[in-house]
C-alpha cells in the first residue's frame, strides 16, 4: 500500500481522534498542526463559571478509552482533563505543533496540498483533513456603540477569571445554552444580574446526577462495567433526544410535555409568559438545564426584553428609553459556525477557493466530509453532519470510519484523488433539503442550524440513517483519476 502524507489541522476532540485512528492503520507521516497551546477544542476554551456538558459523559467519550466520570454530565474542567489524558496517552501532545495556525492551503498541479503556517514553514502532503470544529470563532453582536462601555467587557469563550466580580451590576446578552450554565453561576455570587433576552428558549430539565462513589470505584476496577451505562445513554440519545428532532411523533411528543412543563416552574405569569418560545421545541437546539428557572426568580435576576437601542459608557440602553447601568458586561452571544476551516486561504483545483463555493452562505459538502474542487481534503462534522443534539465523538468516529476507507482507496492505487462530483454533490443537497422539511429545524425559529437561504444544514434524518449513508463509498460518486504510480 502506499503511505500517505497527512497534515491535520486542531487537536480538539476530532483532531485527536483522526491522529490516533491514522497511526493505528499505519500511517506514519503526519503533521499535526494546533493555533493554541494544548489539546482540548472548545473544553480548553471555554472556562466560564458552570461550564459543562449537555450529552450524557459515558456517551461523551471515546469509544475505545472509557473514563470514570464523576457527573451524568460532565463539567469543563473534567471534559479538558479526560482530552489531555487521551493526548498524552496516545501520542498526540509529544507530536503537535502547538502554537502554530495553518494560513495557507492550495492544491498544486504535482497533485500534493502545498501548506502554509504563521510560522513561516511550508509543507506539502497528499492529504489535508481539517479537524478546527464548528464552534471557535466567538460572534460579537453589532450594537451601536459597544465600543463606549467604560466598564469591563468579554465573551463567555473568553473568560476574564482575572476580574472580581463581588458586588459588581453584571449585564448578560443572549440567552443561549452558554448563558443557562453561566448566568445561575453569576446570580448565586449574590451580583445583580440583568439578562438582556432577545429569544427566549426551550429548556430540558434533564438533572445532572452525581455518580456516587461506590459505583465509580466499580467502574475504575472493570470499566467494562459501563458498557451498560453508555449503551442506555446510547439508546436515550438516538431514540429520544435526535428523534424528537427529526420528525418521530412519540419522541417528539415526550420532549414537548417535559419543556413545556418545566417552565411551569416559573410562578410568575408575566415571567413565564416572557420565557415561553412561540417556536416548535427543539427549533433552536435544546437547552439541557435543571438551574436557570430556580436562579432567574432570584430577586438579584433581571430579565429584559425590551430590545437593546445602544450601549453607552454606563451600561445599556433599551428601546424604552431606560439606561441599565452596569459594571460588567458579558456577551453569551455564541459563535460564527459556518467559519470551519476559514479564515486560512483554501484554495483547490483549478484555483477554485472555498469563498467560490461557499460565498452565497450556502454550505454544501459530501456526506458530511468532501468538497468539491478540493481533492484530498477532508472536512471533519462539516455540513450534512448529524450535529442536533447527539455527541461529536461518536459522530466523528463513524466519519473517520468512513474517511479511512477513502483513503484505503488512495493508498491501494485505486485513484489519485478523493473528490465528489458535482452529480453527487447536488444530489447529497437535495437528500438533505428533502428530509429537512419534516423536523422541526424549520418550526419557526431563528437558529445557528441555518444558512443564509434559511436552510438548515445539518443531517435530518435518524441515527440508523447516518449509519447507512456512511458504511462505504460509492466510487461513482467520486471523480474518476488515473493513478499515478504503481502500487508496491
Amino acid at each position: 500500500m502506499r503511505q500517505p502524507s497527512v497534515l491535520i489541522i486542531g487537536a480538539g476532540a476530532t483532531g485527536m481522534l483522526v491522529y490516533i485512528k491514522l497511526r493505528e492503520a499505519g500511517i506514519t507521516d503526519l503533521t499535526f498542526i494546533e493555533k493554541a497551546d494544548k489539546v482540548g477544542g472548545t473544553w480548553r476554551e471555554n472556562t466560564y463559571p458552570g461550564i459543562a456538558c449537555d450529552i450524557p459523559a459515558p456517551h461523551y467519550c471515546y469509544s475505545f478509552e472509557p473514563y470514570v466520570w464523576t457527573h451524568h454530565l460532565a463539567f469543563g474542567g473534567e471534559l479538558q482533563e479526560y482530552m489531555e489524558h487521551v493526548g498524552r496517552k496516545y501520542g498526540v501532545t509529544d507530536n503537535a505543533r502547538f502554537g502554530e495556525a495553518v494560513t495557507s492551503c492550495v492544491y498544486g498541479d504535482d497533485g500534493k496540498w502545498h501548506v502554509e503556517t504563521s510560522k513561516g514553514d511550508a509543507f506539502a502532503v497528499d492529504f489535508v483533513i481539517s479537524a478546527t470544529g464548528i464552534l471557535h470563532h466567538p460572534k460579537w453582536p453589532e450594537i451601536d456603540g459597544k465600543d463606549d462601555f467604560a466598564g469591563e467587557h468579554w465573551h463567555t469563550a473568553q473568560w476574564r477569571h482575572d476580574v472580581d466580580l463581588t458586588g459588581k451590576r453584571i449585564g448578560v446578552i443572549g440567552t443561549g445554552s452558554t448563558a443557562h450554565q453561566v448566568i445561575p453561576e453569576l446570580i448565586k455570587g449574590g451580583n445583580e444580574v440583568s439578562i438582556f433576552q432577545r429569544t427566549p428558549q426551550w429548556v430540558a430539565p434533564v438533572p445532572n446526577i452525581r455518580f456516587p462513589e461506590w459505583l465509580r470505584r466499580r467502574w475504575q476496577r472493570k470499566p467494562e462495567r459501563m458498557q451498560g451505562w453508555k449503551a442506555a445513554y446510547r439508546w436515550l440519545v438516538q431514540n429520544v433526544f435526535i428523534n424528537a428532532t427529526v420528525g418521530k411523533w412519540l419522541p417528539n411528543q415526550v420532549m414537548n410535555v417535559l419543556c413545556k412543563g418545566h417552565l411551569w416552574r416559573i410562578r410568575d405569569k408575566d415571567l413565564r409568559a416572557k420565557l415561553r418560545p412561540d417556536y416548535e421545541v427543539g427549533c433552536k437546539r435544546l437547552v439541557i438545564n435543571t438551574s436557570f428557572y430556580g436562579a432567574i426568580q432570584k430577586p438579584n435576576a433581571h430579565l429584559i426584553t425590551e430590545g437593546i437601542d445602544k450601549i453607552e459608557s454606563g451600561g445599556i440602553r433599551t428601546k424604552d428609553g431606560t439606561l441599565h447601568e452596569l459594571d460588567v458586561l458579558i456577551y453569551s452571544t455564541g459563535f460564527h459556525n459556518f467559519n470551519y476551516m476559514r479564515p486560512m486561504n483554501l484554495v483547490g483545483r483549478g484555483g477554485h477557493r472555498i469563498e467560490d463555493s461557499w460565498g452565497a452562505g450556502q454550505y454544501r459538502t459530501h456526506r458530511g466530509v468532501l468538497l468539491e474542487h478540493f481533492p484530498n481534503f477532508v472536512l471533519m462534522l462539516g455540513p450534512g453532519t448529524p450535529i442536533g443534539n447527539n455527541t461529536i465523538i461518536g459522530i466523528a468516529e463513524r466519519q473517520m470510519g468512513y474517511v479511512m476507507q477513502l483513503i484505503d482507496m488512495w493508498r491501494n492505487g485505486e485513484t489519485d484523488a478523493i473528490e465528489p462530483t458535482s452529480k453527487a454533490v447536488e444530489e447529497f443537497a437535495n437528500y438533505i433539503s428533502a428530509g429537512v422539511k419534516d423536523t422541526v429545524w424549520v418550526g419557526g425559529c431563528q437558529s445557528w442550524y441555518l444558512d443564509a437561504s434559511g436552510q438548515p444544514t445539518i443531517f435530518p434524518y435518524d441515527w440508523d440513517e447516518f449509519l447507512r449513508i456512511t458504511e462505504r463509498p460509492d466510487p461513482s460518486e467520486l471523480v474518476a483519476s488515473a493513478p499515478k504510480g504503481k502500487v508496491a
